[in-house]
């Protein structure tokens, strides 16, 4: 099955090349901070860039994935300048045009052009000379689900999953530079097994793009759970536009990193429960304990699971006492702060969340 091929990663490389490559690792600098973190004790490579610069934005993922590929080197900044904000900078460094790349040396104001292909393999290669360094350009264990003819309706129209389709041309300019946040939206998504993030090349499949009256690339329709003719989506194209839209439509609670937010696990129908269970005595807290028990039974779906773990925190509050969820929120911060798995990441921080409502 591809929910299979998908998690056939192993543990620890997962959560090493989710967390890297989900960082925001590009320094944004200004006319105020250039010169302070530029030409110092480290060597810097900056885009002199514009927002409205179409190579611009097809630059961005790749000088994206270069910064993350390139974060735990502290002798090389990665940054970039805003040349329609900060005119003054990029006129000091005769820029003209967009985007321009220059390379400062350690302690020095006088860069030196970038002239090569503009992709992160390209931009690490001059580096490493430039630098002495030795960095290569990882790559994302693939988790955008790739749709045919053959898996679209098995895979688009199953009516427990919430599937966001992209629809693409593999020559389109716009679609190559989504290409890289769509692929992070797909790993920080890849652990919810109701949400599937997928792509479709209409250029290669045009019936399926035409029955689903798309014209024009890059296109995406969300297919959730109780609607399977499809609708437009119309937000933003940057990650954090991704996020909102999923955790709001399919109920998840991720951030741009993949990792659960804090409001993960918590089921607020239960919470004026919990606070009367944990003011209550012995006695009563069986009683409390009932009713939470008949409140849980009457949960559906994911908050069904997550009223279960409330109860078995309760009962572990009754039996190790008042002071049980400080001591094990505790606890699982300090495993939190180790090397864990993205599954094992994920437990500790619902458990954390749910027992912060018992302290």
């Amino acid at each position: 099955m591809w929910i299979s091929r998908m998690l056939g990663v192993g543990a620890m490389t997962f959560v090493f090349l989710i967390s890297t490559a989900l960082a925001n690792d590009v320094v944004v600098l200004t006319k105020d901070t250039f010169e302070e973190e530029v030409g110092k004790d480290r060597g810097a490579l900056v885009e002199f860039y514009a927002p409205w610069c179409g190579h611009c934005k097809k630059l961005a993922p790749e000088y994206e994935k270069l910064a993350t590929s390139f974060r735990k080197t502290n002798t090389i900044l990665i940054g970039k300048v805003d040349c329609d904000e900060h005119k003054s900078v990029c006129t000091k460094y005769g820029v003209s045009g967009y985007p321009t790349i220059k390379w400062f040396p350690k302690g020095s104001l006088n860069p030196k052009k970038f002239e090569g292909a503009r992709t992160a393999e390209a931009l690490a290669a001059f580096l490493n000379i430039e630098g002495g360094t030795n960095v290569k350009i990882p790559s994302l264990p693939p988790s955008v689900v790739i749709l045919s003819p053959d898996n679209f309706d098995k895979v688009v129209l199953d009516e427990t999953k919430d599937v966001l389709v992209e629809f693409y041309a593999p020559w389109c300019g716009h679609c190559k530079a989504l290409a890289y946040t769509y692929e992070k939206v797909a790993a920080a998504f890849r652990l919810e097994e109701d949400v599937v993030i997928a792509n479709l090349d209409a250029d290669e499949y045009k019936d399926l793009a035409e029955k689903y009256d798309v014209h024009s690339y890059p296109t995406f329709k969300f297919f959730p759970k109780n609607n399977k003719t499809g609708e437009d989506y119309v937000g933003g194209r940057d990650m954090d536009d991704f996020v909102f839209f999923i955790n709001a439509r399919c109920g998840t609670n991720r951030d741009e990193q993949g990792q659960l937010t804090s409001k993960a696990g918590i089921v607020p129908s239960l919470d004026g429960l919990v606070k009367e269970f944990v003011s209550a005595n012995d006695d009563e807290k069986k009683i409390v304990f009932s009713r939470l028990v008949e409140k849980v039974n009457t949960l559906k779906g994911s908050t069904a699971r997550y009223g279960n773990l409330y109860l078995k925190l309760a009962k572990s509050s009754m039996v190790k006492g008042a002071d049980y969820a400080k001591n094990e929120i505790q606890r699982l911060e300090g495993m939190l702060r180790k090397s864990v798995s993205a599954a094992k990441a994920d437990e500790f921080t619902l458990k954390k969340n749910i027992l912060s409502i018992f302290v």
